[in-house]
């Protein structure tokens, strides 16, 4: 089956430079591989929410009968194309946003105005409400006001709010939020000469935070920390000739030994911010000192935030598991002894105690906290990722950093996430109307309580994935609605509600759920619950409750959508027809595979990386794009086609590219013509791109940049000879093939899959 990318690639033929008008009920998008242009008329775009079907069954018991689940996948901050028209900011001055008298949903396009348009029937509740004096308008011989088109929040699928003081801390207007920088100047990052490659970058970096639109300058402000076994403070306030140095030993009792000049305007304070990092790799040059703290780190960014009365974000670059005598202490816990056993989970699981009060306390000061991280061995990341991943932030891996090769690589994820666009202090809530409602929420989030989605921080590449559940009979004439509000405060310190809308089918028909299913977010939603699920049972559980759903979900529409046909065939919806390859590939990831031979680090980390990812990612992580470059066409303009992720595709004397959003590699066959190689590279070294000028070098190369710049994260470009030792690191991301360290072959797994469907209706 050339299955995958023939899908992938019919879509793209079909709906490809297609505009996708969200003016229907329950209309399903194009693949999230396709290019295409929204335009918003009444339904979120398909970059802000994407469903696993988009005809919901009527019934809790149609659900149960077809395992299909029923989710959103919900990325409040997608970057939109700049052809696409971003957000409108409606603005009721100190009256606020319309909201239902009883549910609390906010005005959209599906609240009907009724008494000639003096009260209004809210979609969600069905409640009767009066419509306040300062909101009415008449309405036209269609019962439509006759501002429809005038009120965003009347014709349009997303829109945003400005919030009252209500709906601020305190009811009082926040503060911009801040960036904080904290640098671990320990022997391994000063003797890698990262601290200096870190101070050297955000000399010009700063110059470029995020500001809001129309505006000059950034409102951020920014302040610095270093530390090693001691916390080091600086006051750079814009009045100083020279920063100033304090020093916190105390780091049981952490607090901030400055207010006045540790947060400070990047462009009022330049001279001593400039002089401060020339300063820091000198101050640090001679340190013996290999030994770190880290938690005191984190609740210092706290303190700091609490005291300024103000959100932000802190970004730690450390380097070692925190073994000094202070809070958050840790000591290796490694043990390959526990794979493939009922104690797996705990390599998992955090260690309990002060990280899970950090995540409490971070989350309610609106404190996100990015982690950029350089280890040489184990570290225990899912400990150290634990306040990352509830807060909204990132963690980035350097292994074995070395300045000359991963040097540009690391600074690609610096300047990206410093300059990605944010919102901070964010509670996010998913209204339904009545039927069904959000049960699960699965993301990079804070859950206190069962409705409020808590992030101290949300950006564009998070993606929070939501499950619904009947709590009744939804009806095919009404459809099912959902509503995601999100309460925010800009980089500006505004606060702000950004909504979304979207309206699906329902269907007593099974045929329905299946024709309007969606793979990529299907996918998306296992991901995430088969991660969070070997947090509490044994692999081998999970690995059979997700072949086992497959087979369900393929069965049930064997039996009851598919015209009759002899049982030695397969039969998969058309909307399904790559779902056993992605979830095959899901089955052979590094968390879910049980071997000794992966790093215990990398599967923590990955488990967590997906955790907070939307659909576009997890399809791609899953089924990484393969380029062959050897026939490419360097005229034309169109992008290259990829093939099968299999090793079949490969042959001796081409050339390929892979990527799949966290590696790159460029494959090199051994009969590949030595021409061929010399006008990509200027050998001897392979390592760098140098700027040969050919066309197939100036193709190549921006090729691999426009990836570069399109994925969220920097990706490091290994270079691999066939039947090179490091080839066996490229053929791992070859997914239809036989895993490395276990794991089917795509054909292998869907002959095991064919067989349990065929066992179930029997």
């Amino acid at each position: 089956p050339r299955l995958t990318t023939q899908v992938i690639e019919d879509d793209q033929v079909k709906q490809g430079g297609q505009v996708f008008t969200t003016n229907i009920r329950g209309q399903v998008p194009p693949l999230v591989t396709t290019d295409f242009t929204v335009t918003d008329q009444g339904n979120a775009s398909p970059r802000f929410i994407r469903c696993t079907t988009y005809s919901l069954p009527c019934t809790a018991d149609l659900a149960k009968q077809c395992q299909v689940p029923l989710a959103a996948i919900i990325k409040p901050f997608a970057s939109l194309p700049k052809n696409e028209t971003p957000l409108y900011v409606v603005n009721h001055g100190d009256t606020g946003p319309v909201r239902c008298n009883r549910c609390k949903a906010y005005m959209c396009p599906y609240m009907q105005f009724i008494d000639g348009g003096r009260r209004y029937q809210c979609g969600f509740c069905n409640c009767v409400n009066e419509v306040p004096v300062f909101y009415f308008q008449h309405l036209d011989h269609m019962g439509r006001r006759v501002d429809f088109y005038e009120r965003p929040e009347l014709s349009l699928g997303s829109y945003e709010f400005v919030a009252t003081l209500d709906y601020c801390k305190n009811n009082k207007p926040p503060n911009p939020p801040a960036y904080i920088f904290m640098i671990d100047v320990s022997y391994n990052n000063i003797k890698s000469g990262l601290v200096k490659l870190i101070c050297d970058e955000l000399k010009t970096l700063l110059e470029k935070l995020p500001r809001e639109e129309g505006m000059d300058t950034s409102a951020i402000k920014v302040g610095f920390v270093t530390y090693n076994k001691v916390l080091h403070f600086y006051n750079v306030k814009s009045t100083l000739a020279q920063p100033q140095m304090m020093v916190v030993s105390d780091t049981a009792e952490m607090f901030v030994p400055l207010l006045d000049g540790f947060l400070v305007n990047y462009q009022d304070s330049r001279a001593v911010i400039y002089n401060l990092l020339d300063q820091i790799p000198d101050m640090f040059a001679d340190t013996a000192e290999s030994e770190t703290v880290f938690a005191p780190v984190i609740q210092a960014g706290v303190e700091a935030f609490k005291a300024a009365e103000c959100s932000g974000k802190l970004f730690i670059f450390h380097s070692s598991m925190p073994t000094a005598e202070a809070p958050g202490k840790l000591k290796n816990r490694d043990d390959k002894k526990l794979v493939n056993t009922d104690k797996e989970k705990t390599l998992f699981q955090p260690q309990k105690g002060v990280y899970e009060q950090l995540s409490k306390d971070c989350v309610a000061s609106g404190c996100c906290v990015d982690l950029f991280l350089f280890p040489s061995q184990y570290t225990d990341i899912a400990t150290m990722a634990d306040v990352p991943s509830h807060t909204g932030g990132s963690v980035y891996k350097y292994s074995n950093f070395q300045v000359e090769t991963d040097g540009e690589h690391f600074l690609r994820d610096l300047r990206k996430d410093v300059q990605k666009s944010i919102g901070f202090d964010a509670i996010m809530r998913v209204r339904t109307s009545t039927g069904f409602r959000a049960t699960d929420f699965f993301g990079g989030i804070y859950m206190n309580n069962t409705t409020d989605v808590e992030m101290a921080a949300v950006d564009c590449d998070k993606g929070m994935t939501v499950e619904f559940k009947h709590d009744d009979t939804l009806s095919e004439e009404t459809g099912a609605l959902m509503q995601c509000a999100l309460l925010y405060t800009t980089i500006s310190g505004q606060r702000r509600l950004r909504i979304h809308n979207l309206s699906l089918n329902c269907s007593s028909q099974l045929s329905e759920l299946y024709k309007s299913c969606e793979t990529d977010s299907l996918i998306n939603f296992f991901a995430k619950s088969a991660y969070r699920a070997i947090l509490n049972q044994p692999l081998k559980n999970v690995r059979e409750i997700l072949v086992n759903q497959t087979a369900h979900m393929l069965a049930c529409y064997r039996k009851n959508c598919a015209s009759p046909s002899a049982a030695s065939q397969l039969i998969l919806p058309d909307a399904m027809k790559v779902f056993p390859v992605y979830m095959n590939s899901l089955m052979k990831t590094a968390p879910l595979v049980g071997s000794t031979e992966l790093s215990t680090d990398d599967r923590a980390h990955q488990r967590l990386s997906v955790m907070a990812m939307g659909v576009e990612d997890t399809q791609l992580l899953l089924y990484p794009r393969l380029i062959p470059l050897h026939n490419i066409d360097v005229n034309s303009e169109k992008p290259a086609t990829p093939v099968r992720c299999s090793e079949e595709r490969l042959t001796d004397s081409g050339i390929f590219l892979l990527e799949n959003g966290q590696s790159m590699f460029l494959w090199l066959g051994q009969a590949s013509s030595p021409d061929l190689i010399q006008s990509l590279f200027n050998l001897p070294s392979l390592c760098a791109l140098p700027e040969l000028d050919n066309p197939l070098s100036r193709k190549v190369r921006s090729i691999i940049s426009g990836l570069l710049e399109k994925r969220s994260n920097s990706m490091k470009l290994q270079i691999v000879r066939q039947k090179d030792k490091p080839e066996m690191l490229f053929r791992q991301f070859l997914v239809e093939d036989k895993g490395l360290h276990g794991g089917a072959s795509y054909m292998d797994f869907l002959c095991y899959v064919h067989r349990e469907i065929r066992q179930l209706l029997t």
